[in-house]
């Protein structure tokens, strides 16, 4: 959706069709008919935007092929859709019946993801509705925290330094800017704020910054606003915000039924206490409250003892979207794990999941526009 800042700032607002399993050009487009039409519908918006993802066979299909990029962009069109932005997280099986670590891989030390992410690139390119000042695609935040090396994080570091490079000369082939968004998140080389900042202050933020992910965020226990003044203070800037809620309980027993075999689910308490997944920090009776890295849908507040992360969420888009000036223009709703929900929670058809997904975006829209965002 198109939204405008009261600065005058065009704000653009999506959803990720991660939550969608397709992994081939023709289920990508079948999908547009399945939820995104009905979405688009439900919200009566003219265009509806798609944080859209792709997976590497399919991404490395398009970027080969003048052609297939401008179908895909015909089949948008035609559909009243747009896509500024690409989520270029998972590689490829991200509805595997288990993924949990292995959407860690391929990580930043490998070519494999260097040249999954500039084949996004050169796709978001084509894609890019013609008066989008640029396009972000979100990566995972360097790779899984062990092992981890001085010796790989110099590696890392070159495969930055050839992404910058190979998004310039996108920038120089297509006149369109487009910037990768490294995304934060619990258990990874950068999982906080302050990891961000050690890690990522020397790579070149003309075309690299943060993807700041709300419930990742909430799950580390920061401070939004303390966050964004370290990020301001590093010069990282906020390529891409995705909205997302984490769980939340002072009662750890109640969230039983939300384990689950095909997600990482890393808990976290305020006092430093961790856990690489649910099942994990239950077996160990890990002191609460928690918080749990489980998005859950922004709109839909789970019963007691149960709640949500959204006080967090808005207060970072109080700092985010509340100024004079933004400090991110792409909002990504990003609430992938419809399908694993408790069934009494989980939709059952595909109409189904299209309301909910609607009933986000409707939730987030309206969230901005407490803040003076219009549209």
């Amino acid at each position: 959706m198109r939204l405008r800042h009261p600065s005058g700032t065009p704000l653009h607002l999506s959803y990720c069709t991660n939550v969608h399993p397709a992994e081939d050009l023709a289920g990508i487009v079948g999908q547009l008919d399945t939820y995104a039409v009905p979405i688009r519908a439900t919200l009566g918006t003219g265009v509806l935007g798609l944080g859209l993802w792709l997976a590497a066979p399919v991404a490395a299909e398009l970027a080969a092929d003048p052609s297939l990029r401008a179908k895909l962009r015909g089949e948008l069109d035609a559909r009243g859709l747009e896509v500024v932005t690409l989520n270029g997280f998972p590689y490829r099986s991200f509805h595997d019946p288990v993924v949990k670590q292995a959407v860690y891989h391929p990580d930043w030390t490998t070519r494999d993801r260097l040249a999954y992410t500039l084949d996004l690139a050169r796709v978001l390119a084509d894609l890019l509705p013609d008066d989008a000042a640029r396009g972000s695609v979100s990566t995972l935040p360097l790779g899984w925290r062990e092992p981890w090396s001085a010796e790989t994080s110099d590696l890392a570091a070159r495969r930055l330094d050839a992404l910058a490079e190979g998004l310039a000369a996108v920038e120089s082939a297509t006149g369109r800017v487009i910037r990768v968004a490294f995304e934060p998140e619990p258990g990874c080389v950068v999982e906080t704020t302050a990891q961000a900042v050690a890690h990522l202050s020397g790579m070149d933020t003309d075309r690299l910054g943060l993807c700041l992910d709300l419930a990742h965020l909430a799950c580390a226990w920061e401070r939004p606003a303390d966050a964004l003044a370290a990020l301001r203070t590093a010069g990282l800037p906020i390529v891409k915000v995705q909205l997302s809620a984490a769980l939340e309980t002072a009662d750890p027993e109640a969230l039983r039924e939300y384990v689950e075999p095909r997600f990482l689910h890393q808990t976290r308490n305020p006092s430093g206490g961790a856990a690489d997944d649910l099942d994990e920090a239950l077996d160990r009776g890990l002191p609460g409250p928690w918080r749990v890295h489980y998005h859950v849908p922004l709109h839909a507040e789970p019963a007691a003892p149960l709640a949500t992360t959204i006080p967090v969420l808005r207060e970072a888009l109080k700092e985010l979207a509340g100024g004079p000036e933004p400090l991110c223009d792409h909002y990504d709703v990003e609430t992938y794990t419809w399908g694993v929900l408790p069934p009494a929670l989980r939709p059952e058809t595909p109409g189904r999941l299209a309301a909910g997904i609607a009933g986000e975006l409707d939730f987030a829209r309206a969230e901005l526009r407490e803040l003076g965002v219009t549209g």
